[in-house]
């Protein structure tokens, strides 16, 4: 546990007695943020590890083992931030690994007392973060986001540069009443194959793909695989739009659970699944957690920095052709986190390039699936 009490921190080598972990949303980045911490596990198992998360991403990663987490509700504003300083009062922490560069994140950290106060290296400590670090990860070129979220183990020496060194794993928890239902949902016979069709509605952020276009592609999959459709989503009326438009549409029975599930029932979901077909969103990287190929589709943000880690080969990518036609240059000439902000790039991604990567993600037939651990 965290104390007032003289850290081990400066000491080369010698595991420290507590780390706190700052990454508070969103789904995918707390996805990344896992494996990080798993790694941690792995090579200092003595250590006590403190996670501060919201409570929308809480939902999906409780019951893990060996971790405390420390809940942050935004919605509360200045009083979530004093209620968080109450509880962190008295704590002490050898290191503190500020993985998440935003204002409300600088300000959590504030509330948080700790020796080493790692944070992301200038360019990409956004919001001023590197005022609330006294150390900082490497700079790097063109490092996916999971890449940068294992700098900050690898300034503390734990583990190496490279995919095979890291020995990736997640383990996220899923209640038995979650596996029963994603069983019912998910019989065969048929490949069963999941479209969560929409990313966050956020302004100006246009990853999703047009319902025409999903809709050919559920009647592709029934026709050529006898797959299994499942439509999943959150709430929102965009998201409930685009599974009653794709239903009615399809020449098959879907089953559509857009906006009822619990984000531990999608996971049951995407681990029972053969795979999942989405835009940049959350659902990627949780299907990559449980180990399930993801075909992704890609026109307005660069696969390479926010795609599915382990299903890079199965991207549907058209930004390169999007960067083309909106500044008239290469990949290589923007920067690295350039968006693209046309509601029509992802029209750029046509229904054969989504049919050829399920080709390829198929062709194996159905994937041999991992157990998936029960919570604590």
């Amino acid at each position: 546990m965290a104390s007032s009490a003289p850290s081990n921190a400066a000491q080369p080598g010698v595991p420290p007695e507590s780390v706190c972990v700052i990454r508070l949303s969103a789904i995918g980045d707390c996805c990344h943020a896992l494996a990080v911490i798993r790694s941690i596990q792995s090579a200092w198992p003595n250590t006590h590890i403190t996670w501060i998360i919201g409570h929308t991403e809480f939902a999906l990663m409780k019951g893990i083992d060996g971790v405390e987490f420390i809940t942050f509700d935004k919605s509360k504003g200045w009083r979530g931030l004093l209620d968080l300083r109450r509880r962190m009062a008295g704590r002490c922490f050898p290191v503190m690994l500020h993985m998440h560069a935003s204002m409300r994140a600088n300000l959590v950290s504030r509330m948080i007392t700790a020796d080493r106060r790692i944070g992301f290296d200038r360019t990409r400590a956004r919001d001023y973060q590197w005022l609330f670090s006294n150390e900082r990860i490497p700079p790097a070129r063109e490092q996916h986001v999971l890449d940068g979220m294992f700098s900050f183990i690898e300034h503390l020496g734990l583990t190496g540069n490279t995919l095979s060194e890291r020995n990736l794993h997640w383990d996220i928890p899923i209640p038995a009443a979650d596996r029963q239902f994603a069983r019912e949902i998910c019989a065969p016979p048929g490949p069963i194959c999941v479209i969560s069709p929409c990313s966050s509605q956020r302004l100006r952020n246009f990853r999703n793909w047009s319902v025409e276009r999903y809709t050919a592609l559920v009647n592709t999959l029934h026709d050529e695989y006898a797959a299994r459709i499942v439509l999943t989503g959150g709430p929102t009326d965009t998201e409930r739009d685009y599974g009653r438009r794709i239903e009615s549409g399809a020449n098959t029975p879907v089953h559509n659970l857009i906006g009822r599930t619990s984000l531990k029932q999608l996971l049951a979901i995407l681990a029972r699944a053969d795979l999942l077909i989405c835009p940049d969103s959350g659902p990627a990287h949780m299907a990559t957690a449980v180990g399930t190929p993801v075909v992704g589709l890609y026109a307005t943000s660069n696969r390479h920095r926010t795609g599915p880690y382990l299903s890079q080969h199965l991207v549907a990518d058209r930004y390169p052709d999007a960067v083309r036609r909106e500044f008239g240059k290469a990949v290589n000439a923007v920067g690295w986190g350039q968006r693209i902000r046309d509601p029509d790039a992802m029209n750029l991604i046509t229904l054969q390039d989504v049919q050829q990567k399920v080709s390829l993600a198929l062709k194996s037939g159905p994937r041999v699936r991992s157990p998936v651990p029960d919570p604590a």
